[in-house]
Order: structure tokens, then sequence, then C-alpha cells
């Protein structure tokens, strides 16, 4: 049996605008939530007002075009990519 595919995801944060907590919160959060289907979850550095998640490259969340993002939003385009048949329990109510 082939061991599950493990994903990796980033989140780049603008430094000048103090974004760190709120990346390693949510950074936390999707931990928390997606520990079994995550390999990896980075921080990634960065400015003029960068806010960014992306699961295996691909950007899920770009604040520039989308605001900021709520958890649970995030919490399900995570899924929808690591793993599509999952519930999230209330978060998907």
């Amino acid at each position: 049996m082939t061991p599950p595919t493990r994903h990796t995801l980033s989140i780049e944060y603008c430094t000048r605008c103090r974004w760190l907590p709120r990346a390693a919160w949510l950074a936390q959060e999707l931990l928390s939530t997606f520990e079994a289907e995550l390999a990896q979850v980075a921080l990634v550095p960065g400015t003029g007002g960068v806010f960014t998640v992306r699961v295996n490259e691909e950007v899920v969340w770009d604040r520039k075009t989308q605001g900021f993002p709520d958890p649970t939003q995030i919490k399900r385009l995570t899924r929808d990519r690591v793993a599509p048949h999952r519930s999230l329990g209330h978060v998907d109510g």
C-alpha cells in the first residue's frame, strides 16, 4: 500500500505590515486541522502588503485581490486540495 500524499502549505506575509502574528496563528490553525495531510507549513517573509496562502505552490488566497481571509475559508480551500472527501464538522455547516 502506498503512503498517503503529504502536502506543503506556505503563507507569505508582509514583514513591514507586521503580519507575522496573523500568519503564525493561521499556520497553527491549519496544522491542527490537517496534521495528517500536511508535511510542511512554511512562513515566508515578504514585503509590499503581501499575504498569500499556497498549497503545493498553487495560490489559494491572495490578500491583494481577495482581502484578508476568514480562517474557515482557508480551511475549506485547503481541505478541497489535500483531503477533498473529509468533513470539517462545524466549519462545513
